[in-house]
């Protein structure tokens, strides 16, 4: 409880409104949404209205989230509405993830790929990132990639899917109050700086309060490249 408060109290002092609670559902943790909400209500008033928190999980594709997801939608979405967080290995994506995606789409779930910087086979393959938010997935990078706290392919891809305006959200991740705290002040500001204060209000604002609402979300174009210089030299 206590971790958790700094944890609320730090990112509401950075500017966060709302915070969504995402513990993983795999197989190592088991998840049961009534015990959540039960300990969300705690937390809520704990913290003393700080901020607003909202139900959601990490979604991993394992057989059995995937069929009972299916049945039971609104189990594993962000606060019972369209949208599902879902989470990759780091280092594996499997053949049949476009054909899972669109089984979780047809039911009426919108994927929302969290952190894909972060994987090893997609930091090789944006081209694959761009096309799912072509087809209406949503993509959410970790704002400590963009810092570089997961390394140097990380931060490069993170931008790039900023930048080519493959990015819908930009969200803390947040594991701990030091290391992988839920802050964001710092990040909102390098976006702001590097793609403009409209495309940050989207990654930061709008976005993010589509999904908790269960609205549509902003999908921004990309950025224009620099213009190259060209020199003459000589007579």
């Amino acid at each position: 409880m206590d971790e958790s408060l700094r944890m609320l109290s730090d990112a509401a002092a950075a500017g966060t409104a709302h915070i969504v609670a995402t513990p993983h559902a795999n197989d190592e943790f088991h998840f049961d949404p009534a015990i959540i909400s039960e300990r969300i209500a705690e937390l809520q008033i704990a913290s003393a209205g700080s901020l607003r928190i909202h139900r959601g999980c990490d979604f991993h594709l394992s057989a059995q989230n995937i069929e009972d997801a299916l049945h039971n939608p609104a189990k594993y979405t962000i606060n019972g509405g369209p949208y599902l967080l879902v989470e990759f290995p780091d280092m594996f994506i499997s053949p049949a993830s476009e054909h899972i995606l669109g089984r979780l789409r047809e039911s009426g779930m919108i994927p929302v790929i969290t952190h894909p910087e972060r994987n090893l086979v997609l930091q090789r393959d944006l081209a694959r990132v761009k096309r799912w938010a072509a087809a209406g997935y949503l993509v959410q990078v970790t704002g400590l990639s963009l810092l570089g706290r997961f390394g140097k392919a990380a931060r490069e891809s993170a931008w790039a899917l900023i930048e080519s305006g493959a990015a819908h959200i930009v969200a803390s991740d947040a594991h701990d109050p030091e290391d992988r705290h839920a802050r964001l002040d710092e990040v909102r500001t390098a976006v702001a700086e590097r793609a403009g204060n409209e495309a940050a209000e989207m990654l930061f604002e709008n976005n993010p309060g589509a999904v908790i609402t269960g609205a549509p979300v902003m999908v921004s174009p990309p950025l224009p490249r620099p213009r190259r210089k060209w020199y003459r030299f000589g007579r």
